[in-house]
């Protein structure tokens, strides 16, 4: 394949995750301004416009993830696509994509209820009950399984980095020359 292409999905997916773990890590300070620490409870007196604009900032902020995430995922099915490397000389990029990937119906899950967020900020009321429940809706989803995702996504920052089980040329050959079966 032309690895301009693979260059170009690379450079996108780096965008893509930049965009996207960054909004998640923004969206996560953002809400904990709203929650007393450790807990799923709203913080007491808290301005009702600075709830709003918090929640306002919260939409905003899931936008970016939206469109970090569908990047990420659209340029990472190009690169895999596209890429000369081999699954047997580079684990790393075969446990990054399975990490990626297996998560999606999580994402997807969760993308529903950031949309709903989406929605009621730039077409629906200012009724501040209706944000409080799809935030703890969206906070407590799935039992913890989005917090295992992004445990799970960082790891994947590693993979990238370090890229374990990488097998050199050398190594996949014995003494005399003859390749291995795997």
């Amino acid at each position: 394949m032309d690895s301009r292409i693979t260059k170009t999905a690379a450079y996108f997916f780096s965008i893509g995750l930049i965009l996207w773990l960054g909004g998640i890590i923004l969206r996560a300070v953002i809400s904990n301004e709203l929650l007393q620490a450790g807990t799923l409870e709203f913080k007491p007196n808290i301005n009702p416009n600075a709830e709003r604009t918090i929640y306002s900032l919260i939409a905003n902020a899931s936008s970016v993830v939206l469109t970090g995430y569908l990047l990420t995922w659209i340029s990472g099915v190009i690169f895999l696509i596209t890429t000369t490397f081999s699954p047997k000389e580079h684990g790393w990029l075969l446990i990054s994509a399975v990490l990626l990937y297996f998560f999606t119906p999580v994402e997807v899950y969760t993308f529903i209820l950031d949309v709903k967020m989406m929605v009621l900020n730039f077409y629906g009321s200012n009724d501040l009950v209706e944000y409080r429940k799809l935030l703890i809706h969206r906070l407590s989803a799935l039992s913890g399984v989005p917090f295992i995702a992004i445990l799970c996504y960082l790891t994947i920052l590693g993979c990238i980095i370090f890229q374990p089980l990488r097998r050199n040329r050398e190594e996949i050959f014995d003494e005399n020359g003859e390749s291995e079966n795997f």
